[in-house]
């Protein structure tokens, strides 16, 4: 099915078409473009879309957004960028799906997808979700644009590290459920305490439309601020938890010997027992806020609890492998996309839940912590003894100070390494490697440790 045509897209915008045509998808990137693509050639500070408008077309697309004339078919407006968000406003404006937003300091895309996963199945494909991490002031319009008209659930990641910017995606976004992960000290360098990161989380409410719903964390320290704000604008409230005072909460959980569980729960009125396919107590909970969202938006409960059973790890986000190479069989936990103190905190305990003849962590330095970036990454030894870590390579400027009090010990629990880079991480663990290892690699973005992982899936039988 065409998602636009050229003249829907020219009213959309404003814009000036030169050539008809019709697109399936909507891309920034030429290298992501694929045959019968939409290419917005977007200027930002550092780059600008019309070097690469002709690598868009040889690479398939329809047609493109320009701010200037090509040679090939087009819509000629003033403000690409302009234009992507009137794109996405439209796009918004002509849909009767039921939207959904969601933010958090940590979760946000496992729960996105799996939320995802949920609703794609009951409406037999009908569901639309933001891709990747496309949760920003460009990637959330992008996302919208790329919605389609028949589309029964829409599903967009949200993020943000200053205050404002909720307010901003969320006006575009317009959601009828506006669900909140949780709050923990993720980009605390722009903020003066978690009070304020909540209040930014919260300004998601401010976009959603009368009578929507607002999906909040009961067991955080920040529930009754979430739920004031939630109030304020005045939408129904749903709390999701551990604690049996939440509206969707847990009877029950048992825990298989692969680290699975099976959950039974209490969503509101209605009782339900589904299986979970992702391991990790903070899948339990990121499980209820599915079911949460699932609830209000008046969809199977039960199918839900089937694509929670099926549903895939991401890579970079929890994605598990099992490498055998040189006579060696590993466990891989791929964790390489993003770190804060409180997924650092979750995903080593799952490490130490993880069976295994040793147990290895490679950590990278959580990024935008401020003044308090030393106590955070001074607070990761608590998680290795719990967790009963053997081995840690720790990489990046700010795991310095952790690696200094690790090996001045006289009596070392766990064996510490430092290095600069994933390079050097890598190498590292070449010399030390074990049949049996379970490996953690964790840590933020910018250090690149997933080549760690890509260079151990090369070797994967």
């Amino acid at each position: 099915m065409t998602l636009w045509t050229s003249q829907e897209i020219a009213r959309a915008i404003g814009g000036e078409s030169y050539g008809d045509f019709s697109v399936n998808g909507v891309a920034f990137d030429s290298r992501e473009i694929v045959e019968h693509d939409l290419f917005f050639a977007l200027k930002g500070e550092h780059s600008d879309g019309h070097l690469f408008v002709e690598t868009a077309i040889k690479n398939g697309a329809s047609g493109a957004i320009t701010s200037e004339r090509i040679n090939s078919p087009h819509i000629l407006v003033n403000d690409t960028v302009a234009a992507l968000n009137d794109l996405a406003h439209a796009s918004r404006d002509r849909s009767s799906a039921i939207i959904i937003g969601v933010t958090g300091s940590a979760g946000k895309t496992g729960t996105k997808e799996a939320l995802f996963e949920a609703l794609n199945r009951s409406s037999r494909g009908k569901a639309h979700r933001s891709v990747k991490s496309y949760n920003n002031h460009v990637g959330v319009p992008l996302s919208l644009t790329r919605m389609p008209a028949d589309s029964d659930y829409g599903i967009f990641e949200m993020g943000m590290n200053h205050s404002g910017e909720l307010r901003d995606l969320s006006a575009i976004v317009r959601p009828h459920i506006a669900l909140i992960t949780t709050i923990a000290p993720a980009h605390v360098e722009f903020f003066k305490d978690e009070s304020e990161i909540a209040a930014a989380k919260a300004e998601i409410f401010e976009g959603v439309v009368h009578g929507g719903t607002a999906i909040i964390p009961y067991d955080n320290p920040h529930y009754q601020q979430l739920r004031q704000a939630a109030v304020d604008q005045d939408l129904k409230i749903i709390s999701f938890g551990l604690s049996k005072d939440a509206d969707v909460h847990a009877i029950d959980v048992i825990k298989s010997g692969d680290g699975l569980s099976l959950i039974t729960s209490q969503i509101c009125s209605k009782s339900l027992i589904y299986s979970l396919s992702q391991a990790g107590e903070h899948w339990v909970v990121n499980s209820l806020a599915v079911m949460a969202a699932v609830y209000a938006a008046g969809g199977d409960l039960a199918s839900a609890g089937l694509a929670l059973a099926d549903m895939n790890a991401l890579p970079g986000r929890g994605a598990k492998h099992v490498i055998k190479f040189d006579g060696n069989s590993l466990t891989l936990m791929d964790e390489s996309y993003n770190a804060n103190p409180s997924s650092m905190r979750v995903t080593i305990a799952q490490l130490g839940e993880t069976p295994a003849k040793r147990r290895v962590a490679i950590l990278g330095a959580m990024g935008e912590l401020g003044h308090k970036s030393e106590e955070y990454h001074l607070e990761i030894e608590v998680y290795l003894n719990r967790a009963k870590v053997d081995y840690v390579i720790l990489v990046g400027n700010e795991m310095k100070i952790l690696a200094k009090r690790l090996q001045s010990m006289l009596e070392p629990l766990i064996e510490c390494n430092h290095c600069n880079n994933a390079v050097e991480a890598m190498q590292l663990y070449e010399e030390h490697i074990k049949d049996g290892d379970a490996i953690l690699v964790k840590g933020s973005n910018f250090l690149g440790l997933g080549q760690i992982v890509e260079q151990l899936l090369g070797g994967k039988n």
